[in-house]
This record gives structure tokens, sequence and C-alpha cells, in this order.
């Protein structure tokens, strides 16, 4: 029974040793070097034709620009639907104060579940008036919000990237009050 035992150990062993080099060896053949991307990279720029900009990146115009305490603004470049069923809207907080600030902590809302994951725009929240309903922001499993989370102190004339992401409105719904805590609430376009 011993040389039994002894013998699925060593093949076991083999087994395991083979698996490892073939790891090792399809991550070894996977390159991701510069010449890798540069053909692929010439290759979509040939087939589209030009660039096209990222919804998601936003552009000069702004959907809304929402002015906010101790010279915070929060500037709106895009609220766009996806498939999935959800709503994220995105932009920038900018300091337009003189003096380095940081973000409220009422931002995060009043939830218990939320403002237990730190500083957060967890608060923010779309008002579809039509059809008279309030679309929080969307939580993870472990109830962190689906938001810029963690927010530091902006210097006087800095900026951040921040998002939010929310349940989707009925896709004939294209118009929703945003609102946020400290700040000024303000309607919004959603794309998509």
């Amino acid at each position: 029974m011993s040389i039994r035992f002894t013998t699925k150990a060593r093949r076991g062993m083999v087994t395991l040793t083979v698996a490892a080099g073939l790891v090792l060896g399809v991550a070894g053949c996977g390159g991701g070097g510069d010449e890798a991307k540069k053909p692929e990279s010439s290759a979509s720029a040939s087939n589209d034709g030009g660039a096209k900009p990222n919804p998601q990146e936003g552009t000069d115009e702004l959907l809304a620009e929402l002015r906010g305490e101790e010279g915070l603004v929060l500037q709106i470049a895009s609220a766009q639907r996806d498939s999935g069923g959800f709503v994220t809207v995105s932009g920038e907080l900018k300091n337009d104060g003189d003096e380095p600030v940081r973000v409220s902590v009422r931002t995060a809302g009043d939830e218990t579940e939320i403002i237990r994951h730190g500083s957060s725009l967890g608060g923010a929240t779309l008002v579809d008036s039509e059809s008279k309903k309030r679309y929080y922001v969307l939580r993870d499993t472990d109830g962190r919000p689906l938001t810029t989370t963690g927010i530091p102190r902006i210097k006087a004339g800095d900026s951040i990237p921040v998002f939010m992401q929310f349940p989707s409105p009925p896709a004939e719904t294209t118009e929703v009050t945003f609102q946020i805590p400290t700040f000024a609430a303000a309607a919004i376009q959603i794309s998509g």
C-alpha cells in the first residue's frame, strides 16, 4: 500500500510540475511588449476612419455645473445609460476656492451602510419627476457605494475625476434632476 501511495504522489507531483511549466510558458508567450501593441492600434485607427470621442471621457460641453460649499464645483460631463441597466454619471470635482478643501462628509449621505466605508459621493440621487421616483447610488455586495470614494483634500485650482452609478430609469426617461448633499441640484440629460 505504501508503494501505491508513493506512486500516486509522484504522479501528482509530475502533473503539477508539467502544469506549472505550461502556465509559465503561456505567460512568457504573452509578451505584451510595445511591439505587440503597435500593429493593433494602427489597425484600429485605419478601420474607424478617425477618432471618435468616448462619451465617458467628457467633452467641452457640460451637462451641469453644481456649486457647493467652500468653493467646490461639481462639473457633470456625462450621464450615460448602458445596456446592463445602469446610468453612470461622471465629471470632475473642482476647487474654485483659494485654500485646499476636503469634501464634506455629508456628501456620503446619511445611510449607515455607506458612511461606514468612508468619504464618498454616496448621497447622490437622480430624481425622475415624471414617474415620481428617486434613484440612489448603487452598492456592491459589501455595501460600498459605486462612486468615487476616499476623496483626498483638493488643492486650490485643482480638480479630480469623479463618477457615480445608479439604477437606470425607464428608457423613455431622458431628463432627471441630479442631487447631492451640500451642492445645488441640477437637471441633466441621460444619453444612451
